[in-house]
């Protein structure tokens, strides 16, 4: 398998080549490239004030584990792992996919489950969106969209006293046709989850002009799936939900917008503000706002999918502050993408640092609130 390096050096040339520059060029700045990648992959050293975690691949989406020191930090790119991380010292842990997986299989909680995540997967494994619902005793239950063998939201337990030890307990296998991005918990035990494209090639090209390609998808253990009524939007990407389950926050990634969708009124009320990048992921923090993270980039909207394969100069990570009642946005981060950190995703409030994810690399960033 290539390593991070190779392929980035690889999607480097690719692109360059995309953009016809002469081969000498191609060559020099190949490498650059290579010479860039290669001094810096070996350290984990801070770029300015922007200090790294090193040692999680791909860390898509981050989450916190409610009364602990530790987050979890999910591996989208293939071969990637699920990773618990220590706040205080920066030491990272992988819980899952393991040698010896604790499996506590819940068929009640999880019917239609067929079982554990194949341990053939390997480097198909990729986790993606993130969430967790706090539970009795500090026992939590944390949520992960799976891709894999089967497209899936795997569920696992963890006691806050050990929040190294992840046991399984079951899962929730996609509805048919979907591809799912992120998973959020409901107050009465059930849980949403966004499907911005399904299978449909086409969706991408037709989600930056405003057309609807995806919607939410809502699942109880006792009905199943269904879409739920009125969300249907263009690229429906993180989402989180009220404390009382009456409001859904979702990321429209292609149109650069958040969505606050009323849930179980009638009739449905749907608010958006307009955010100044791409948002990918979004979190409820500890003050009781939210955060919402992703990428800016050049446009057109394909040149800024690239900027999510390779590092661009004039891309950045970005991270804006939303009020959840008054329904408001403050833009605090604005990070130029580098050779070591671009591909912003997620964000979290770590005391005084936004700590931030990406789709690409090995790192989580570390940034200081001013």
């Amino acid at each position: 398998m290539l390593t991070h390096n190779e392929r980035m050096v690889g999607e480097s040339v690719n692109i360059m080549q995309r953009w016809r520059l002469p081969s000498a060029v191609i060559l020099c700045l190949s490498i650059a490239v290579v010479a860039s990648f290669g001094l810096r992959a070996a350290t984990c050293g801070p770029e300015g004030k922007v200090t790294f975690i090193c040692g999680v691949t791909s860390p898509e989406d981050l989450v916190a584990l409610p009364g602990t020191d530790w987050i979890v930090a999910s591996g989208f790119e293939s071969g990637g792992a699920l990773h618990v991380v220590n706040t205080r010292d920066g030491r990272t842990v992988q819980v899952f996919p393991t040698s010896a997986p604790r499996l506590r299989p819940d068929a009640r909680a999880y019917p239609g489950c067929p079982g554990p995540v194949d341990p053939a997967e390997k480097e198909k494994f990729s986790a993606h969106g993130l969430n967790v619902r706090p539970g009795p005793n500090g026992i939590h239950t944390v949520y992960v969209v799976h891709h894999g063998f089967r497209e899936s939201i795997e569920v696992f337990e963890v006691d806050r006293k050990n929040p190294s030890a992840f046991t399984w307990i079951g899962c929730v296998v996609a509805p048919d046709g979907t591809e799912l991005n992120s998973v959020a918990p409901l107050p009465d035990g059930g849980l949403v989850a966004t499907n911005p494209y399904g299978r449909d090639p086409e969706a991408r090209v037709r989600a930056p002009r405003g057309i609807n390609t995806g919607q939410v998808w809502e699942w109880h253990a006792a009905g199943g799936w269904t879409v739920v009524p009125g969300t249907e939007s263009a690229g429906p990407n993180g989402i989180e939900v009220s404390k009382d389950g009456t409001w859904l926050y979702v990321n429209l990634w292609p149109v650069r917008q958040v969505m606050r969708f009323s849930r179980g009124q009638e009739p449905a009320r749907r608010d958006v503000l307009d955010v100044a990048f791409h948002p990918d992921n979004i979190r409820w923090q500890a003050d009781g706002s939210l955060l919402s993270a992703g990428h800016h980039g050049p446009p057109p909207i394909e040149r800024t999918r690239e900027c999510l394969r390779m590092m661009c100069p004039d891309a950045a990570a970005r991270v804006a502050r939303i009020q959840p009642d008054a329904f408001t946005v403050q833009q605090i981060v604005d990070y130029p993408s580098n050779s070591v950190f671009f591909g912003a995703t997620s964000a979290l409030q770590v005391g005084k640092e936004i700590w931030i994810g990406s789709v690409r690399g090995d790192r989580i960033a570390r940034f200081p609130l001013r």
